[in-house]
């Protein structure tokens, strides 16, 4: 039980830290990330006033996570209709400086999930609409990566004995359509979903082997719906083929993958997380320096292999001064305590009732606004 909740800390603590590198050179070309790093590229954080800054991909993640609990913690089973309002809750805090209004979500009153870093307009366009996009009724075809992060606590969430696996995907699924209407980039909600649901359901399987038995599932359930779900599973495929090859150079594959759609951002991140074999400096590396979403393909690349090691074998330098690092630890027990099959006693303290009850913040040196 103690590594189960040691991987739920590791998922979202590597998904931030991946973030939080990338985001430094996101806007950058390889040539360029080179030029003011050294060959070699980035190859740590490049602080700002002695943090590592998340973006808004941790913000989404943090919010889904916060909208799932509101379920969970209410015996409620329709996940979706609380991500819906959490992600919108978040579109509207990133457009207000101070909002006094009651929301359902804490997340809402910690000032660095406030701070507008929205590193895809098109997401927060999306959340300002009355009616969100569906997979069978897209709101638009965008493909870009902005809510993929979003299904990374879908995955945390599973247990066999209250779900069925397909749920999962098609949840994965949703989640990312309420913004992005592009089929490949919906489905890629569903792969990191069930890759990230295998990490944990079996603590002795690789990433690379769940990845490449998600794009097989999504594949199998969705292609009859969706053709473009070969295509997917395919990519997924040929990019941990190609982290299987030693002779390749990294930084050469990264460019080849382009990592600037969510389905790149995807392959990008499977291949990055092969290819370090299981290092995951060196799959931070790999992640940020290519001429892509870096941010992106950091943060799903860090959530995958943090899953699968745990937060206990993460080095102490990507968390000591990662923003938000105690926030994300309670989030992701708190998750924990309330997956279906996992209910603690956690979930009936005045604390608990405080952040999922009344949507109220905690007092967490200086998380809350006063």
């Amino acid at each position: 039980m103690a590594a189960i909740t040691d991987a739920y800390k590791g998922c979202l603590l590597g998904m931030a830290a991946g973030d939080a590198m990338g985001l430094t050179v996101d806007k950058k070309t390889y040539e360029e990330i080179c030029a003011d790093y050294g060959p070699a590229g980035l190859l740590g954080y490049d602080l700002v006033n002695g943090v590592a800054e998340i973006s808004s991909y941790t913000q989404i993640a943090a919010f889904a996570c916060n909208g799932l609990l509101l379920s969970l913690s209410r015996g409620q089973s329709n996940y979706i209709r609380n991500i819906t309002l959490a992600l919108k809750e978040w579109s509207q805090v990133q457009h207000l400086p101070r909002d006094p209004q009651r929301r359902s979500c804490w997340l809402c009153h910690v000032p660095q999930l406030r701070t507008r870093k929205s590193m895809d307009a098109r997401t927060l366009d999306s959340l300002t609409r009355d009616l969100l996009g569906t997979p069978e009724n897209p709101y638009n075809q965008a493909d870009g990566p902005g809510t993929l992060t979003a299904a990374i606590p879908v995955g945390l969430i599973f247990n066999p004995d209250r779900m069925a696996f397909h749920d999962i995907g098609q949840l994965g699924i949703q989640t990312v359509a309420l913004t992005h209407g592009d089929p490949t980039t919906f489905l890629c909600g569903a792969v990191l979903a069930y890759a990230l649901a295998g990490i944990l359901q079996d603590e002795k399987s690789s990433p690379e082997d769940n990845l490449y038995n998600a794009a097989q599932a999504v594949q199998a359930q969705f292609s009859a719906t969706w053709s473009q779900a070969a295509e997917l599973c395919q990519q997924i495929h040929n990019a941990l083929e190609l982290a299987r090859n030693p002779e390749n150079v990294p930084s050469q594959i990264m460019e080849q993958l382009r990592c600037v759609t969510c389905a790149e951002v995807l392959a990008g991140a499977a291949y990055a997380v092969s290819a370090s074999r299981g290092d995951f400096d060196t799959a931070m590396i790999i992640a940020v320096n290519h001429s892509g979403k870096s941010a992106a393909v950091g943060a799903v690349t860090g959530a995958l292999l943090g899953a699968a090691l745990g937060e206990a074998a993460l080095p102490e330098f990507y968390l000591e001064c990662l923003e938000v690092a105690p926030l994300l630890r309670e989030l992701s027990a708190d998750l924990f305590n309330c997956s279906p099959g996992q209910l603690r006693s956690r979930l009936f303290d005045d604390d608990f009732d405080r952040k999922y009850s009344q949507g109220l913040p905690v007092d967490r040196e200086g998380w809350a606004e006063a």
